[in-house]
């Protein structure tokens, strides 16, 4: 069946552009050199905080950059509306290069890590002395985490009013690793906050523990202006905390140049992405130990020198056991 009648006008046919006429791509992206400087204070549902100079700006990330995604503590290079008025978006287009980062897994067995904070100089592992019990399965975690992100830590143990401090500052203490401890009370009269600040200032401090420690409790002390709801209640079966924290958020310190980024209340803290050959350097108490072990030990294996080095009195069982429980569990993930 003809299309067109007899009589037809070559104007009147539609024709489809070949694929000369239309625009050519190209990977070339533009450089945006003129883009402002920066931060990402907190970041929900696509859309990001931004602090710009002296603005609270709010942003969305550019398609160019494709699955890269910014997190709290990013410095990000930012075009469009920057007036920080209401109702405007400007547009993420550059990440720049991290310092650290600090990351998680949900457990060791997946292989999705989760970017939680970019840039910060130190982690803060918040933990309660009692109300819940501490877990020093979940600090040897965070300590691992911690070094291999390239960030210092520091032990800030809470509610000393209702456990002493002696018995876990006796498996931490002596790892060089700086601690503050602190009472409600002395959080109440402000008397633990000039300590947890001498820690804090001209840093950036990321802040993680599970739900329950009085982590939130401890931030809206050190950041009164920026108050954010707390927990009150243990779980008198799990002894766990509800959590109140959903997204991590970075707050300035007042009359200071540092940093504060609260984060989620932890359930738990998967290393999947950290090399098993690494984990010895979050245990430096065992690490001098390791010298008389065979090449390539893995650390969990008859002839492992940290054995009879634990045995003489250098190090507590409790800490080889701890190394030994998180390689065994990266073991299986391997095998599997």
């Amino acid at each position: 069946m003809r299309r067109y009648g007899k009589h037809t006008d070559e104007d009147d046919i539609r024709t489809r552009p070949g694929r000369r006429n239309t625009r050519p791509r190209t990977n070339i992206r533009p450089k945006h050199e003129d883009a402002a400087e920066g931060l990402v204070l907190t970041v929900d549902r696509g859309r990001l905080t931004c602090l710009v100079e002296d603005r609270v700006v709010m942003a969305m990330k550019a398609r160019e950059l494709g699955r890269k995604a910014a997190v709290v503590g990013d410095r990000v290079a930012l075009v469009g509306d920057m007036s920080g008025k209401k109702d405007t978006l400007a547009r993420i287009v550059r990440i720049e290069e991290r310092t650290s980062v600090l990351r998680r897994t949900a457990d060791d067995d997946d292989p999705f890590e989760r970017v939680i904070v970019a840039n910060a100089d130190q982690l803060a592992i918040v933990t309660a002395l009692a109300d819940p019990e501490p877990r020093p399965r979940l600090i040897d975690r965070c300590l691992v985490a911690a070094y291999a992100g390239g960030l210092d830590p520091l032990l800030v143990l809470t509610k000393s009013d209702l456990a002493p401090p002696d018995k876990l500052l006796e498996l931490y203490g002596h790892l060089d690793t700086p601690y503050v401890v602190t009472s409600r009370e002395e959080l109440q009269n402000g008397t633990a906050i000039a300590r947890v600040r001498e820690q804090l200032d001209g840093k950036i401090t990321a802040f993680v523990g599970h739900s329950g420690v009085g982590k939130t409790t401890l931030v809206n002390a050190l950041v009164p202006q920026e108050r954010r709801r707390t927990t009150g209640h243990v779980n008198a079966v799990t002894g766990r905390g509800r959590h109140t924290t959903t997204s991590a958020l970075a707050l300035p310190l007042s009359d200071s140049d540092g940093w504060v980024i609260d984060t989620p209340g932890l359930r738990s803290f998967g290393l999947h992405h950290v090399d098993p050959s690494r984990v010895i350097h979050a245990f430096p108490d065992l690490e001098p130990g390791t010298e008389g072990c065979p090449r390539a030990c893995s650390h969990d294996e008859p002839d492992c020198a940290l054995d009879a080095w634990v045995a003489e009195g250098h190090a507590d069982p409790a800490r080889l056991y701890s190394l030994r429980r998180m390689l065994a569990t990266r073991e299986r993930k391997e095998g599997d």
